[in-house]
């Protein structure tokens, strides 16, 4: 069993690395909302309307940033709240790194340093990447699950505090190339990837997904 679930284990990280190959073939907190008191005495009358409850609240903007950083910790409202980041390196054919095949690596970001990229530069995608496992207990599978267009993204490291607002969500078949996923040249975005579709054996899967998000 254990030789068995070893080269389970070595396909998937094969098959993530050849499609990563063609791809590149192509190729401080937010501030809390200002709180209104009343102060009236006691004999003061009520007012006379209440508050309309359809006023809206701004939601805290924190895309200014004095340098790009390195990013630490990524959190997805609802999906995923302080993702580690791990930065590994890529392979001998230039293939970026992916996260550990382990209990804690299931649960990270993996990010392309070499792709020289990151949160804060003024153009191009930073690379991210994570697994989706079979029993659906992966970051991936809860990226796949929640993870839609118009959600935010904040991305933490070195102090600063990055967020984004996911703009397009794509499924393409595991054997299409993608070039933009490695764009260098245009705005500055997120670009994250993970395996999807059916998984068709040890390692196999149909299909990948690609989020793209944009600072706001």
């Amino acid at each position: 069993m254990k030789r068995t679930a070893a080269v389970a284990i070595a396909v998937v990280v094969a098959v993530g690395l050849v499609w990563l190959v063609q791809l590149r073939e192509e190729s401080t907190p937010p501030s809390a909302v200002q709180r209104v008191e009343r102060a009236a005495s006691p004999s003061s009358p009520p007012p006379s309307s209440p508050p309309s409850p359809s006023s809206p609240v701004l939601e805290p903007s924190c895309r200014d940033v004095s340098r790009a950083f390195a990013p630490k910790v990524i959190s997805v409202p609802g999906v995923a709240r302080g993702a580690a980041v791990v930065a590994p390196p890529r392979d001998a054919n230039g293939v970026p790194g992916v996260p550990p095949l382990s209990g804690e690596g299931k649960a990270v970001f993996a990010w392309d340093r070499e792709q020289g990229i990151r949160p804060g530069d003024p153009r191009g995608n930073v690379l991210l990447n994570a697994h989706t496992w079979p029993d659906g207990s992966a970051l991936g599978n809860r990226l796949l699950a929640g993870l839609q267009k118009g959600d935010r993204i904040v991305v933490h490291g070195g102090g600063a505090r990055l967020c984004y607002r996911v703009t397009e969500r794509v499924e393409v078949p595991a054997d299409e190339r993608m070039l933009r996923y490695y764009e260098k040249a245009g705005p500055p975005q997120l670009a994250i990837v993970v395996c999807s579709g059916r998984r068709l054996g040890p390692g196999l899967w149909e299909k990948r997904t690609v989020w793209f998000a944009s600072p706001v």
